[in-house]
């Protein structure tokens, strides 16, 4: 048996799942693209060793912050967390908030191009206005469009590498090179928070963070790996960065995180409600834990 939980940065996902876990002996799968690198622990918000106690876990702690990510590592990951728990004829839960992994497994990965060198150049002059390079994606692709916002650069950004370099518009061209899904399906429950209260919670596992040490954290890192690494990049991190140039003061960067982080939810609740085809089990928090349970322990 299998299930995901998916939800908002800081719906209380984490949390949840170990209590699923303590009852029902299952392991847990971090669903969580910042999860993966050691040595971020408060900027990632990922379980203490005391929090995790005995739950085996996958998907913390795998890579330097220097070494890159990608899915097709999480598809590794998976397979081996699945015949951990099916060995051992527990469940296995799959719980974060980067949704993409999940739906890269449910629905199957499509071939990606390589970007040459000149391709790259044009995009970076299109996207410098990016109002009319969404402009015209919508009307090129009206399909893929309906799945991007106006605003989300990054995706804006992967459409024109696919147009540029295949010539196809990435809704064919993605459609024509996908591959098998490696997950059928599977019960995916969705944390619904009420926006006022996640940012409550935001704002307070933000200060959580900064008690705990984050700007500490980000120091040494930046020290060891400079700041060249994406996951120097990752919210609660480039933050403080900011705040070590002079260009925040430690209350702005306290204020610049949580606002990002709100940001960042929205963007999640969007990907959560517009890609997902089968039936997702929505409920708030107080409320999940027992709708878990009675999956699980049918």
């Amino acid at each position: 048996m299998q299930i995901a939980i998916i939800g908002t940065t800081a719906s209380g996902k984490s949390d949840l799942a170990l209590n699923i876990a303590k009852q029902t002996n299952s392991i847990i799968l971090s669903l969580d693209s910042l999860c993966v690198y050691k040595e971020i622990d408060i900027a990632s918000a990922k379980p203490t060793r005391e929090q995790m106690g005995d739950i085996k876990h996958f998907g913390i702690d795998v890579i330097n912050p220097n070494e890159s990510f990608n899915v097709t590592i999480f598809f590794d990951l998976y397979k081996i967390a699945k015949k951990e728990a099916k060995s051992k004829n527990v469940p296995l839960v799959i719980v974060g908030g980067t949704s993409f992994y999940l739906k890269a497994m449910l629905s199957g990965l499509s071939d990606k191009p390589l970007v040459r060198e000149e391709n790259q150049k044009k995009i970076t002059r299109v996207l410098r206005d990016i109002k009319n390079a969404y402009k015209y994606l919508t009307q090129m692709d009206p399909a893929m469009s309906k799945k991007i916002e106006a605003n989300d650069r990054y995706r804006i950004e992967k459409w024109y590498e696919v147009y540029f370099e295949t010539g196809k518009i990435p809704s064919d061209f993605l459609q024509q090179t996908k591959k098998e899904p490696i997950i059928k399906s599977l019960p995916i429950f969705e944390i619904d928070t009420d926006k006022d209260i996640l940012q409550q919670r935001i704002a307070l596992r933000t200060k959580k963070m900064i008690k705990d040490g984050l700007v500490d954290e980000v120091a040494r890192l930046e020290k060891k790996y400079t700041r060249e690494p994406n996951c120097m990049k990752a919210i609660g991190i480039k933050e403080v960065i900011d705040y070590f140039d002079g260009l925040l003061s430690l209350k702005q960067m306290e204020e610049k995180i949580a606002i990002n982080t709100s940001k960042l939810a929205k963007r999640q609740r969007t990907f959560n409600k517009t890609q997902f085809i089968q039936p997702i089990i929505k409920k708030p928090l107080n409320e999940m834990e027992k709708a878990i349970l009675s999956v699980l322990q049918a």
